[in-house]
């Protein structure tokens, strides 16, 4: 590593530095390298007068102490040997900054805190990544930082990620990480989503239960999920991230997406029904009831305790994915609907939105809004619209004199989507946004470009929803480095963003810089061209082709040992004659090993179909009802009499399943036959099903899925043309917050070699 390092070292100081090259991210806007570099050892001083300027010059000093074990003593403003933080009031910009290094002296300008912050940022990066260590390196003698003025100020004045810790708590400590790696980047905002249909994370003193009861689900496993913040721990995060720049904007779901409140209070429904708090994804129907007077009192009730909280300009109120069935059905909400002149429940939803933004507003803030509290009409131009359904809502705000924050799913603003082969990938909500596809986003639609409405586009915004990031760790994986992108693209001007330089930044010097945090950042697994898949089968020869989703050195292993850079590094296909466990795994240019991915390649002799059977239509079905845990052991004996169904799909429609998915009466089900398969050839099979077998051999395996929607475990098999005999096996329930019922149980298949799936047809199907 030391080596490594020093090699980036010697990069900085060569003479051929540009803008691209000088390893920070985002891009400064303008640059001038020069020649030579500043020495940085325990003689250099920092100096400030500004009380401004002091806690930033702290922030530094403590970071480099605590690194390379040296304190930055006080000097003289603007001393050889200093480095100066130096408030200027020509500085325009609230986030801009200068930062000049010679080879004696660095001095950092900026008119605000906030300015002189991001120059330290850049500053950091501009030293070695180890100075990013999390504990005292063994010695530090000096470290080289290039010549170099940069001016620099952000393209959006917002540039934000939102975290959710409803459907997964999130504790303080894993917070806080996030806080320090996103301010290292310059991300100025941390959206946190507080409330929700699966759980209430904030505490409220003056309402208890919302924490004693709606903070707390039971999983469908029986198992409990819990947590919250105390009004001490967000006063706690909350300065943590003032004095990293970031504003932190809470989120208050209003009318809807509000299950785990009403749960506490079911006086805040309509019907008043006591529930509990949502254990499934999803949206929920039940929402809170406008047409009582009461619901705005709690909102108010509640917001009064918040704003004391969040001191910030910002609140947001979400307004999104609001069913209104339960308002026609509702006499008070019909009743108010009657009071206001309305016709539509939408314009219902637009009123609650009306009061609760004046109500915040007397309180001095700004609501945000997902897209949706458009819909109503009538809303206030002081509004912030956030744009997740693509980009037409912020297309018609902005048109409407509206500020937008562009957030678009559909434009890789989704952490929590795939970016790799989900054949590969650790389970995501789904979609494919990679890298590259953020950065390569601009937050200013072209429909805007040169018109009024291009000025209101504020920024940009990344979501890391947690229905399938169960652990902090996993966060990361979805958030770095994509986080990165986001921040070049909402600070860099388009002409200043190159993807090659920016790519090389971050698989060289920024993963370093993540790994010196002990962030769990995502590396590209290895994948197979055409779709990637854990159990390959051949019967002669096998040429197995590996990839990565951007190029990267592969190396891999055939004696079933763990690849390291030592072993075989991937050419081309590999050829295969016999049963072979293959390892193999993707190097980062700096050195880091990513996860190692395990295919097994097996040599099978061609399965014989059945030749001499009597058959009738359909498979026979045994079912047991009770909540299973695993598909491994079943009962032998059905709690059904003999049972013939038409399809694989009818193991999905034994039981009555309501919308909510409460009180559903949970079960094991297999069908066994025969399924007549079209032609010779080998099959790779796929299913959200537990278990597979044909020809009595267990071809999928899905059994200890985490997320039972995504199978991450196709299989292949050789199979003549015919009949073979067939079962299949699924578990009915809630499993991590999915359940089964919602899957489609299909099996599907295809002939390797080919990109079209097929399903298995009830027609192709006996017993």
């Amino acid at each position: 590593m030391k080596h490594l390092f020093l090699a980036v070292c010697l990069l900085l100081c060569s003479g051929a530095l540009t803008a691209q090259t000088l390893n920070i991210i985002p891009t400064p806007q303008h640059t001038e390298v020069g020649q030579g570099h500043f020495t940085f050892n325990a003689n250099t001083r920092l100096a400030y007068k500004h009380k401004d300027a002091k806690e930033v010059a702290q922030y530094f000093a403590q970071k480099i102490q605590r690194t390379a074990g040296f304190p930055l003593r006080k000097g003289k403003m603007g001393a050889a040997g200093t480095i100066t933080l130096e408030m200027d009031a020509s500085i325009k910009g609230r986030e801009a900054y200068q930062l000049t290094i010679t080879s004696d002296r660095v001095v950092a300008k900026a008119s605000t805190a906030d300015g002189l912050f991001y120059a330290v940022q850049s500053l950091l990066q501009l030293l070695p990544p180890e100075v990013e260590s999390q504990q005292q390196l063994p010695k530090v003698e000096a470290w080289q930082i290039p010549v170099v003025k940069i001016d620099d100020a952000p393209r959006f004045p917002y540039r934000g990620v939102m975290l959710d810790p409803c459907r997964h708590f999130l504790p303080v400590d894993a917070v806080k990480r996030q806080i320090d790696m996103l301010a290292a980047y310059k991300i100025n905002y941390l959206h946190w989503h507080l409330t929700e249909d699966q759980g209430w994370r904030i505490e409220i003193k003056k309402y208890p239960r919302l924490t004693e009861v709606g903070s707390r689900r039971v999983e469908g496993d029986g198992s409990v999920h819990q947590g919250f913040y105390t009004q001490e721990q967000i006063r706690e995060v909350v300065e943590y991230a003032r004095q990293r720049h970031i504003q932190v904007v809470p989120e208050l779901e209003i009318p809807g997406h509000e299950l785990a409140a009403i749960a506490a209070y079911p006086e805040l429904s309509c019907r008043g029904e006591a529930t509990t708090p949502r254990n499934i994804w999803g949206v929920e129907d039940v929402v809170m009831c406008p047409g009582k007077e009461r619901m705005f009192t709690f909102l108010q009730d509640v917001i009064d305790e918040m704003v004391q909280l969040f001191p910030g300009k910002y609140f947001h109120i979400g307004g999104d994915e609001c069913p209104r069935g339960e308002w026609e059905k509702c006499d008070s909400c019909q009743a108010r609907m009657k009071a206001q002149g309305y016709t539509r429940e939408a314009q219902l939803q637009s009123y609650i939105i009306g009061r609760i933004e004046k109500y915040l507003r007397g309180k001095g803030k700004t609501i945000i809004g997902w897209d949706e509290i458009l819909e109503g009409g009538n809303l206030d131009t002081t509004a912030i619209v956030m744009s997740w359904r693509g980009e037409s809502g912020g297309i018609t705000a902005a048109k409407a004199h509206h500020h937008v924050l562009m957030t678009p799913a559909d434009q890789g603003c989704y952490f929590d989507y795939y970016q790799g082969d989900p054949m590969v990938e650790p389970p995501y909500f789904g979609g494919y946004y990679t890298l590259e596809r953020i950065f390569s986003y601009d937050p200013v639609p072209a429909q805007l470009k040169g018109t009024d409405g291009e000025q209101y586009v504020l920024g940009i915004q990344a979501n890391n929803w947690s229905e399938y990031i169960h652990t902090p760790g996993r966060l990361e994986e979805g958030l770095y480095p994509r986080a990165l992108a986001l921040a070049e693209v909402g600070w860099s001007q388009m002409e200043t963003r190159d993807a090659q330089s920016f790519v090389h930044r971050v698989d060289n010097d920024h993963a370093l810089r993540l790994q010196a945090h002990h962030i769990n950042f995502h590396i590209p697994r290895v994948e197979q061209p055409g779709g990637s898949c854990n159990h390959v089968v051949f019967t002669d020869r096998k040429m197995l082709e590996l990839s990565t989703s951007r190029p990267l050195a592969i190396y891999y292993t055939l004696d079933g040992t763990k690849p390291t850079e030592k072993s075989t590094r991937y050419t081309g296909p590999i050829t295969l004659t016999q049963t072979t466990l293959v390892k193999a795994v993707a190097q980062l240019p700096c050195g880091i090993l990513g996860p190692v991915r395990t295919i097994l390649v097996e040599k099978e002799d061609w399965h014989p179909a059945t030749r001499s059977v009597v058959v009738e239509k359909g498979l026979r079905l045994t079912l047991n009802w009770g909540r299973f845990d695993t598909p491994y052991r079943l009962p032998e004996t059905s709690d059904l009499p003999p049972t013939v169904v038409p399809a694989i799909e009818s193991l999905r429609t034994l039981t009555d399943v309501p919308r909510n998915v409460r009180g559903v009466r949970d079960y094991a089900a297999t069908v066994e036959g025969y399924v007549n398969m079209p032609e010779k050839a080998i099959y790779e099979f796929n299913t959200q099903n537990h278990l597979v077998w044909i020809d009595n051999k267990l071809v999928i395996d899905n059994g200890t899925q985490a997320v039972p929607r995504i199978s991450t475990n196709n299989a292949q098999i050789a199979l003549d043309k015919g009949m073979h005999s067939i079962r299949v096996t699924f578990l009915g329930g809630i499993y991590n917050g999915w359940p089964t019922y919602w899957d489609d149980a299909k099996l599907k298949y295809r002939v390797v070699g080919t990109k079209d799936w097929q399903e298995v047809k009830p027609e192709m199907l006996f017993h």
